[in-house]
């Protein structure tokens, strides 16, 4: 699995591209800003997008969907729960002053423990809530796409609107349960690992496995 990304817009997002390096099919995780840059991106690789999979809808993750979606009209995945932030962007957008064109609705749902593939590689779906109410990871091939769970030294906030402190408590609970060489590709900042986090990160501190 090949895994690239580009970091984009004013709130510095990780896009991310995952390609089947043999068939070069591809999808786009979490297309936050610049459609420009992700389609480059995309045509750098050679790679055709078959699907775009968020893992959650705050705007600084969907800001590209409707640009990308006309030029790749590929299924767009998204957990229910976060259809009302998802419905919200451009009205959320606008508070931060920024320009912003609002997505038609994702056409496929995600739920816990879904298996969705790309080629020959299976990704499971975990139900991650708390930094939103539909946040999800992709979990396969020895990686884990992790939005904004999970980050290098830190994690997603919880004071935002739709923000809930004990869910993301419960969802870091679980993530200290996965594999610690599973690599983390997080929403903003650089790669790390669940072994890393464990072991560093002030907010995994006080955590044990759950049984």
């Amino acid at each position: 699995m090949n895994v690239e990304w580009v970091t984009v817009g004013p709130f510095q997002e990780n896009s991310y591209l995952l390609t089947d390096p043999a068939t070069r099919r591809a999808v786009l995780v979490d297309p936050g800003d610049e459609p420009e840059r992700i389609a480059a991106m995309v045509r750098d690789a050679g790679a055709t997008i078959e699907a775009i999979w968020l893992t959650h809808a705050h705007i600084d993750h969907i800001g590209a969907v409707a640009a990308l979606t006309r030029q790749w009209p590929v299924p767009v995945f998204l957990h229910p729960d976060d259809l009302p932030v998802y419905r919200r962007a451009a009205q959320h957008a606008a508070m931060y002053g920024l320009s912003f064109e609002q997505p038609a609705d994702p056409n496929r749902e995600l739920a816990d423990g879904d298996e969705i593939e790309l080629g020959p590689f299976r990704f499971t779906v975990r139900h991650t809530p708390g930094h939103a109410p539909g946040h999800v990871v992709f979990l396969g091939d020895g990686i884990m796409l992790g939005g904004d769970l999970l980050f290098a030294g830190s994690i997603g906030r919880t004071d935002l609107p739709y923000s809930n402190p004990d869910a993301m408590e419960a969802s870091l609970a679980l993530v200290a349960t996965f594999d610690p060489a599973i690599a983390v590709y997080p929403g903003h900042g650089p790669p790390t690992t669940i072994g890393a986090e464990l072991l560093g990160n002030p907010y995994l501190a006080h955590l044990h496995p759950v049984r």
